[in-house]
């Protein structure tokens, strides 16, 4: 999942910004009420604010705090997009437990989900190439979520796609959800989380990958979003059916070597992801 900015650079043409939490927390220190109130009014706008899950001990209805500190961050993410004039970020962190920095990663997947609704596409868990799979896709318009195989499901021989977030609001079925995390999975700290599902109908998921020699490759797969059921738990959920069972679908996927992050985008763009990668002399595969 690690990237090399170099060949990145190289590759794409882009450049990369490597940026620390302490140039966020300079942008959170000039965050205004005024601000604050203006996001919270975007955030009543574009999402639901759930009540306490049926099924998850720690998905909870949020606070009053989680959600104006999770504005309040949101705020400084977007002065952070401006003063350095960024078209999709990736970011991590993973610090000393208790500690200020904690608390400011633990309101950044709010912002980061409006961001990408912004067409500024952010992804987790620092990974970079999938940054630049949403980016493709949203480029396209055709949205471009931050996803991983979460679970099969044998009966329905279906996928579960989805993440913690960022979701991308433009694909959503329905209206995104989001819930006050006791704890997040896989993380530390507590925050505010988003619940969504990808519209139901054709979708393909796009990824990017570094092979052994240096090269960056597309993998592309087209599959169906079902009206299948998700978890209550404060993550993105999609069930996928793709072309394959989902045993074989995942043998040709992980023998390709991918990020086990991919874009999630609506329609079937497998075609169109192909002209992509000719134009940047990419190899793609197609599953």
């Amino acid at each position: 999942m690690y990237s090399d900015f170099t060949m990145i650079s190289a590759q794409t043409g882009l450049h990369v910004e490597v940026l620390e939490m302490c140039d966020l927390d300079r942008m959170l220190r000039e965050v205004t009420p005024q601000e604050v109130r203006a996001k919270l009014a975007e955030v009543h706008e574009m999402f639901q604010i759930s009540g306490d899950s049926p099924s998850d001990p720690i998905a909870k209805k949020p606070t009053d705090e989680q959600l104006e500190w999770s504005c309040k961050v949101a705020a400084a993410q977007e002065k952070l997009v401006r003063a350095y004039d960024l078209d999709a970020l990736s970011y991590y962190y993973h610090g000393a437990p208790g500690g200020d920095y904690e608390k400011l990663q633990g309101g950044f997947i709010v912002g980061h989900s409006l961001l990408t609704a912004r067409g500024i596409p952010c992804s987790g868990e620092g990974d970079l190439k999938t940054a630049v799979a949403m980016k493709i896709s949203d480029i396209l318009g055709v949205g471009g979520s931050f996803s991983e195989i979460v679970v099969v499901d044998y009966i329905d021989e279906t996928i579960l796609l989805g993440h913690d977030g960022p979701f991308h609001i433009a694909i959503s079925e329905g209206k995104p959800i989001l819930r006050g995390m006791g704890l997040y999975h896989g993380k530390q700290g507590t925050g505010v989380s988003v619940e969504a599902k990808v519209k139901t109908g054709a979708i393909t998921t796009l990824n990017v990958t570094q092979t052994g020699d240096g090269r960056l490759k597309l993998i592309s797969s087209e599959g169906e979003s079902t009206s299948g059921p998700i978890m209550k738990i404060g993550n993105t959920q999609t069930p996928v059916k793709f072309r394959d069972h989902p045993d074989a679908y995942m043998t040709r996927w992980f023998a390709e070597a991918p990020t086990h992050h991919c874009a999630m985008s609506i329609g079937h763009n497998a075609s169109m992801f192909q002209k992509v990668a000719e134009l940047m002399k990419m190899k793609h595969v197609i599953l």
